[in-house]
């Protein structure tokens, strides 16, 4: 079977996901967890010492400037399910508008950032990857902002694990997952369309609803 970027969308729409056994590996396989991690969109979870990193804005964010070098950066490890076709396959789908990144920058530097696909009012998120510290965590707290202020109503994380439960995701069930994605899918959500906030609108809008 040919992974084209309608096959894959219709995939996310019926709660499945494609992964490889590693770069080289040619085949690939859909994945439907019994188990599915999420994140409640309004309770993401700042700790302190993030709170403090955040509000030094030391760090440049910037949506979609450049979504390869995210999605390679996440790829660049030992082991990763990210293959050459899975890759290209996210790269159409960025240039249709239903894959977005989100970046931190150290000056001219890319040093944090995560990646997903969008559907309706659902946000698939695939990937993440931080050089300096918090900035993944960094890039999750936007991301999440993002997420609420366009109206999204599911921030899938596929699975879950202790770092992502640190900050707020959660556990479901295979039929709970499907039955939110359904509503989410009834839902019509523009990423594109929130401004990033300043460091201080971001942190006030987390404590006002975590």
């Amino acid at each position: 079977m040919t992974l084209t970027p309608d096959l894959l969308l219709h995939a996310y729409s019926i709660g499945v996901f494609p992964m490889a056994e590693h770069r080289e590996d040619d085949e690939i396989f859909w994945v439907d967890p019994k188990q599915r991690g999420i994140f409640p969109i309004d309770q993401f979870h700042i700790s302190r010492s993030l709170a403090k990193t955040i509000r030094r804005s030391a760090y440049e964010i910037s949506v979609n400037r450049a979504f390869a070098e995210v999605v390679q950066a996440c790829a660049d490890r030992e082991e990763t399910w990210i293959n050459g076709e899975i890759f290209d396959r996210y790269l159409d789908l960025h240039a249709m508008g239903h894959a977005h990144s989100l970046e931190v920058w150290d000056q001219d530097r890319l040093v944090g950032g995560v990646y997903g696909v969008s559907l309706g009012g659902g946000f698939f998120g695939e990937s993440m990857f931080s050089r300096q510290r918090d900035t993944s965590k960094i890039a999750l707290a936007y991301l999440m902002d993002r997420l609420r202020q366009a109206g999204f109503r599911l921030c899938d994380t596929q699975f879950l694990t202790p770092h992502l439960a640190s900050l707020g995701a959660v556990e479901i069930s295979r039929a709970a997952y499907k039955a939110r994605l359904h509503a989410a899918l009834e839902v019509e959500a523009d990423f594109d369309a929130p401004q990033l906030p300043s460091p201080a609108l971001l942190l006030q809008r987390m404590t006002q609803t975590s």
